[in-house]
């Protein structure tokens, strides 16, 4: 195989708006199909994205021979059983974050996929922009000095009470879908963390609406993470050293024009700009560089195991008032 035929399970906006144009931009990827639950809406996106064929059901493209991985943007709470059948029907799987509601649903969508011999990956996009890299290789570099916090905030507002967001039963609230990406950038830069403290306000809906969370890392660092569904869009991430910091706006969905990473160190402050490119697009190039050139991936399946175990701890936490370990 020269291309990976691509599927898309479900007309969710995410794909629409993000994955969907990157995959038909990136230089190996082929998009065929896409499914929705009913014939009008697939036939429907199917004209309107330029795509060949659509599926009344996702049981339909499951069974499309010619497809050979399939994208999965379904709320939160259909990840474990979609993943899993797609890995029955021999489709590798690129699955939006978080890969599961739990550690163990994410054990079980892995030994899914091994067992029939298909490729998982998680889609956190922002770790392929270039810029993620460059944070990455400053702070293990030393440019600031030894690392000893990071500080992570992605917050929005969300309108409609209707927003699968703000449904417990299809895995909403906050921390599943925002505060992953500050749980992923802290363990990244600091590792993986010995203990997790959070607060939240559950509002009306039933799920964490506003959250915020301690993470503890060997050696008393620390990263502090917050996120929300009911406040102002904001979205960046700080890393603290003991002889400066690195301030990255835009942290996670910096669109595509020039990025920057903001340095203030002891002899002043200065500015690395970052060319602009699509994350999105880079992450479906990589997983197509796994599929067809046997490349390792860059965030094997087991990472996303041990980013949602820092969701479990920070959700006990919630329930219990008291740090849990991890």
């Amino acid at each position: 195989m020269d291309k990976v035929r691509w599927g898309v399970l479900s007309v969710a906006n995410i794909g629409v708006r993000a994955v969907i144009p990157a995959i038909q931009h990136a230089r190996r990827s082929q998009l065929v199909a896409i499914a929705s639950r009913t014939a009008d809406r697939a036939q429907e996106a199917a004209q309107r994205l330029g795509i060949p064929k659509a599926h009344g059901s996702y049981d339909a493209l499951l069974a499309d021979p010619d497809v050979d991985a399939i994208y999965i943007p379904l709320p939160n709470s259909m990840h474990r059983e979609w993943t899993i059948r797609c890995a029955q029907a021999g489709t590798h799987v690129l699955c939006e974050k978080p890969l599961g509601l739990n550690a163990a649903e994410c054990e079980e969508m892995i030994a899914a996929c091994r067992q029939h011999n298909v490729t998982l990956m998680e889609a956190f996009m922002y770790r392929f922009h270039p810029r993620t890299e460059r944070v990455a290789r400053l702070a293990a570099e030393g440019a600031i000095g030894d690392v000893r916090m990071v500080r992570a905030s992605f917050t929005f507002a969300v309108r409609s009470p209707d927003n699968i967001r703000l449904i417990p039963q299809l895995g909403g609230g906050a921390l599943y879908d925002v505060g992953c990406y500050g749980v992923n950038v802290s363990r990244m830069l600091l590792g993986e963390p010995r203990d997790a403290l959070a607060r939240a306000d559950f509002g009306t809906s039933g799920v964490d609406e506003v959250t915020a969370a301690v993470l503890r890392f060997d050696g008393d660092r620390l990263a502090v993470i917050d996120c929300g569904l009911r406040v102002s869009r904001r979205q960046e991430y700080e890393v603290i050293g003991t002889h400066g910091h690195l301030t990255v706006p835009l942290g996670f969905l910096p669109g595509t024009g020039d990025t920057a990473i903001h340095v203030t160190k002891d002899t002043g402050p200065s500015v690395i700009t970052v060319p602009g490119t699509d994350e999105y697009q880079l992450m479906v190039e990589h997983f197509e560089d796994a599929l067809l050139d046997g490349a390792p991936l860059r965030l094997p399946p087991d990472d996303a195991t041990k980013n949602v175990r820092v969701i479990d701890a920070l959700y006990q936490s919630m329930k219990t008032g008291r740090a849990e370990a991890i």
